[in-house]
């Protein structure tokens, strides 16, 4: 089995995850793709293939040399977005781009107009949908990526390596991946997520996050004897909106600058609801943003009276740089694998977070490295061969680079 039937095998499974459920994973959808997933790597060969009861799936390509070096890991997540659907994907290859509109499905069509992204890989073969699901590359174009680098150090033992582990895990799209994934189990000195976008894209720098909710409580009363005496939780709710500045929102921001990103509300006079999530790069200023959240909070109930407005304030990950700083070496391999491997790096901070945040705050150094998906979450998302195929040799180059190091 190649990249490209591996990958458009995996698709066909529904992963998708879900942010209202308590269980793990959060969708039992999930278990059915882990299980056959086992499977393969047994079916491969891989040693020491295990996966729990929550659908964390590990395994090992054994070393093929007598010195020790460092055990590096490789990990990538199954589950798809809840923002799209991920039913009955239809994945079907588009040979040879020629850099004009692609007609996904009658009246649905993907432009270079609207996605310029398509004209970086004019002239590659892109895996496509139909229009009417996501694709799913984010993230199973980097579970291929993994197998199928793992398969070809089989084939190729003249390419030397130490211990390599691998493990692929649910829940990442709803930021709960990494929260049962066991570190000490993997037993890697480093590991890398092939999780990244498109073509040489490394990632060691993410937001630092949080989520902010807030409840307010009104007073109903009868409009037409409201005078005095209702408070309107919708408008006091709308009141405090408008006290966050306007131009620190996602659609006004780039690069390392953060934001506040309202994501739900809800309400009527007697309470309403505002959710946001909190987003910064710079450790202090996320610290001053969520003050200023609370700040606010304390400002509405100064005016409307105390219990109007209640603050439930979660830090959910933080910026992997403060990690990764200590562990240079991690980064350096990675450029001179993807130089090996004919890719120009691209440095970039992630605009997000990753599974690696977290596992790197869990004593496991963890960049991102790019696994190919472009427009992710959506019917236009799409991956290029080309450029999966470079991630996959990427990661050989790698798994042969460390089984030459020297600390």
């Amino acid at each position: 089995m190649n990249i490209v039937e591996r990958f458009i095998n995996y698709t066909k499974f529904d992963t998708q995850s879900s942010e209202t459920s308590d269980s793990v994973p959060s969708t039992d959808k999930q278990l059915v793709f882990a299980k056959y997933l086992k499977k393969e790597l047994e079916s491969e060969g891989l040693k020491d293939v295990e996966m729990d009861d929550m659908g964390y799936i590990y395994a090992t390509l054994p070393s093929n040399i007598k010195k020790e070096v460092p055990t590096i890991g490789f990990i990538s997540h199954y589950d798809v977005s809840p923002d799209c659907s991920g039913k009955d994907i239809k994945a079907r290859i588009i040979e040879s781009y020629d850099g004009n509109d692609i007609e996904l499905s009658p009246g649905i069509v993907s432009s270079p107009r609207q996605f310029p992204e398509l004209l970086d890989h004019k002239g590659e073969d892109l895996i496509v949908t139909d229009g009417t699901t996501l694709l799913g590359a984010d993230d199973k174009a980097g579970i291929a990526e993994i197998v199928q680098a793992m398969v070809y150090l089989k084939e190729h033992d003249e390419i030397k390596h130490g211990d390599i582990r691998i493990a692929f895990n649910p829940d990442e799209e709803i930021g709960m991946g990494a929260h049962h994934f066991d570190v000490e189990k993997f037993g890697c000195q480093w590991a890398y997520t092939m999780d990244g976008g498109d073509l040489g894209e490394l990632e060691y720098e993410n937001f630092n996050a949080a989520s902010a909710k807030i409840e307010f409580r009104g007073v109903s009363v009868h409009p037409g004897y409201a005078k005095g005496k209702m408070v309107n939780a919708n408008m006091v709710a709308n009141e405090f909106a408008s006290m966050l500045p306007r131009k620190e929102t996602p659609e006004f921001t780039e690069g390392y600058q953060g934001f506040y990103h309202l994501t739900g509300m809800s309400g009527n006079v007697e309470k309403s609801n505002l959710s946001y999530i909190i987003r910064d790069h710079d450790r202090e200023r996320f610290e001053e943003r969520k003050d200023f959240i609370d700040k606010c909070v304390r400002e509405i109930n100064e005016k409307y009276g105390e219990g109007t407005a209640t603050l439930t304030l979660n830090d959910q990950y933080y910026n992997m740089l403060e990690k990764i700083e200590d562990n240079m070496h991690v980064i350096d391999l990675v450029l001179q694998a993807m130089n090996e491997a004919g890719v120009s790096p691209k440095v970039q901070p992630i605009r997000g977070g990753t599974d690696g945040a977290q596992l790197s705050f869990k004593g496991l150094p963890c960049p991102n490295i790019f696994a190919g998906g472009v427009n992710f979450h959506g019917p236009y998302e799409f991956v290029s061969i080309q450029t999966m195929e470079k991630a996959m040799m990427v990661v050989v180059k790698l798994c042969e680079l460390t089984g030459a190091y020297n600390d």
